[in-house]
């Protein structure tokens, strides 16, 4: 938790008190269902929290945008962002229910009402569109930017659009099979820890 408040401070009580909940929240569901590896439940705050939070550090997301998680897995970056974002609807999709029921379970623990999910494969979700898609670690750049494209709404009024993605290690071949000029920004210029060597906040307009 201290290392939230290290890197950002303006949260109300309330957003304060979410972040707080989330380990015990994580703790108690990791032992009925395993989103998380027994080796970084520990360090959950940095590993998961943090490093969802990066997001927020390079983007800004308007009141009012919707965005869907690809493959959120046990919830990030999706919960930490719709915390920190509680005037912007998240859309959390996985093709895992099991996992999706520990995101519903710790969403309704905090008290979020920003926060939806769809059991499903991101290429099948079809009459929806969002303002911006976010995922980590999913699957190369060049598909999570195929299975994208379909669902960003066309840009209106100069708020962000397009993908931010959290990605790790060399990306050099990746991005240039993926035929897009991403923004890169590295983790650790944000958060100045040794974890996040190498991690990057990846945006595609």
């Amino acid at each position: 938790m201290d290392q939230i408040l290290q890197y950002f401070s303006e949260f109300t009580p309330q957003q304060l008190e979410q972040f707080r909940l989330l380990g015990p929240l994580y703790q108690e569901w990791n032992e009925k269902i395993n989103v998380i590896s027994r080796k970084d439940i520990d360090s959950l705050y940095e590993k998961h929290v943090l490093h969802s939070l990066a997001i927020a550090a390079v983007v800004d997301i308007p009141a009012g945008y919707q965005v869907v998680d690809l493959g959120t897995g046990g919830g990030f970056p999706g919960i930490p962002l719709a915390i920190f974002f509680p005037q912007v609807k998240f859309h959390l999709v996985d093709s895992i229910g099991k996992k999706l029921k520990v995101v519903e379970a710790v969403a309704e623990g905090l008290g979020l009402q920003n926060v939806t999910t769809q059991h499903t494969r991101v290429e099948d979700i079809k009459n929806r569109k969002f303002d911006l898609v976010v995922s980590r670690a999913v699957a190369p750049l060049k598909d999570l930017w195929h299975w994208s494209k379909p669902l960003i709404k066309k840009p209106s009024g100069g708020g962000p659009t397009g993908l931010v993605c959290l990605k790790g290690g060399d990306l050099a071949a990746e991005i240039s099979e993926s035929g897009v000029r991403p923004k890169m920004v590295p983790v650790y210029k944000l958060f100045p820890q040794d974890f996040f060597q190498e991690k990057y906040v990846i945006a595609v307009q």
